[in-house]
């Protein structure tokens, strides 16, 4: 055991956040407050970023009628996701995908303008932008759930519409719209699995040693 490590407590405290995680739908409306709020973001931009690009940008959405003309690009895409189902299509119009007009915030997560200059950790795989800003997600998304806050990532959408819609610079991309608030509970397991949409594999199944394929 190192003398650096977290006392007990505290690692069962980092463990629950991650279980009890969930990718929320159902909100309580309510408020966050405003140190709450920065407390949060500060969180997600201690995020680590490959060559310390820190590619994230954050857009608090707290214009009502903006926040209606999301959601409308949500719905739209929800439809046109539905016809790619196929015979799903039923089965998926009857899950709610977003909370956007019941949740207490809605940000919206984008990656810079200008990722092209950024060399460093990027040169074969560029996409690693994305990871960077899918981890200060993930800080926050923990964060908020350490606070008792629930959020849920909303990826229903044309990214173009979003980003003309928002005024973003060329070459900057909306990866998500984030509803955050305060909710009556937490699901006790993820929602699709409670739909029956779908069911989480086993770690050990997506677990392998030394080559693709061969198991532990």
């Amino acid at each position: 055991m190192t003398d650096k490590v977290f006392s007990l407590e505290e690692r069962e405290a980092v463990y629950r956040a991650i279980a009890e995680r969930r990718d929320m739908r159902h909100f309580a409306g309510g408020a966050v407050a405003p140190e709450l709020l920065a407390r949060l973001l500060e969180a997600a931009h201690q995020a680590p970023s490959v060559g310390l690009m820190q590619p994230w940008r954050f857009i608090r959405i707290s214009d009502r009628a903006l926040r209606g003309r999301i959601r409308q690009l949500v719905e739209e895409e929800r439809v046109r996701t539905a016809e790619a189902l196929g015979e799903r299509s039923d089965e998926f119009m009857k899950l709610k995908v977003e909370g956007i007009n019941d949740c207490a915030e809605v940000l919206v997560a984008a990656l810079m303008d200008g990722r092209e200059r950024h060399i460093f950790g990027r040169r074969t795989l560029p996409e690693m932008d994305m990871a960077s800003l899918s981890c200060a997600i993930q800080n926050l998304w923990l964060a908020s759930r350490a606070e008792g806050l629930g959020m849920g990532w909303v990826s229903l959408f044309e990214p173009q519409a979003l980003a003309d819609l928002l005024g973003l610079p060329v070459g900057a991309k909306p990866l998500a719209v984030l509803c955050l608030g305060p909710v009556k509970e937490f699901y006790p397991a993820p929602m699709l699995v409670l739909e029956g949409w779908a069911q989480p594999r086993p770690l050990n199944e997506l677990l392998y040693e030394n080559y693709w394929g061969v198991s532990q």
